[in-house]
């Protein structure tokens, strides 16, 4: 695709964010691409280089903060109507609860999430420890004269020190797993303030 059409395709994919926002991207792929073809690249191979359309739009809705996009739904372009406004305000005792709730929600995943993380990191210190201890004492129990007791601390030791091994790969690709859904958790959050243009 050529520099036009891959500027268009990422006009409409960026509809309905800050109209700001949408020019100040365009005007920085258009001279990304035109830097790249001074370079030597062809038109079609620039293109390329910038990435997926798709991909983009995401990474730019990912860095507008959503103060900005709840400011842009809110003022919008054009004026309440008296209607509106009286709709809102009856409706207050109504929609202000619903809105509180579902921010309580979210809010609500997010602790739950993190803290299941929190909890297995906990639990691989306590492998780590268990381990240990486990060698110290069984050492100390060995010295004293109880070496079937010492063997089987040491050994228990040992056990949780390979244990501890496979914990920690697993709250690793937990604590991933945990900031990849929490991201896309922002991302939905955020795509129910972009205006959609009809």
């Amino acid at each position: 695709m050529n520099k036009q059409e891959f500027i268009s395709q990422l006009e409409k994919a960026l509809a309905g964010l800050p109209q700001d926002d949408v020019l100040e991207r365009l005007s920085f792929y258009g001279e990304l691409i035109d830097d790249r073809v001074e370079d030597g690249l062809s038109e079609e191979d620039a293109v390329a280089e910038a990435g997926p359309v798709d991909e983009l739009a995401k990474q730019i809705l990912a860095d507008i903060p959503l103060q900005k996009l709840v400011r842009e739904r809110i003022t919008g372009r054009r004026r309440m109507g008296a209607w509106e406004i009286i709709l809102l305000v009856l409706g207050f005792p109504l929609w202000f609860p619903l809105l509180i709730a579902a921010l309580v929600l979210v809010l609500c995943a997010y602790v739950v999430i993190w803290a299941l993380i929190v909890g297995l990191w906990a639990v691989f210190v306590s492998f780590i420890a268990g381990a240990v201890g486990g060698v110290a004492a069984g050492v100390l129990q060995f010295i004293k004269g109880y070496r079937r007791e010492g063997v089987m601390l040491i050994g228990a030791g040992v056990l949780l020190a390979g244990l501890s091994v496979f914990m920690f790969f697993a709250c690793r690709a937990a604590t991933k797993g945990a900031a990849e859904l929490t991201k896309k958790i922002a991302l939905g959050i955020k795509s129910l303030f972009v205006r959609k243009e009809k």
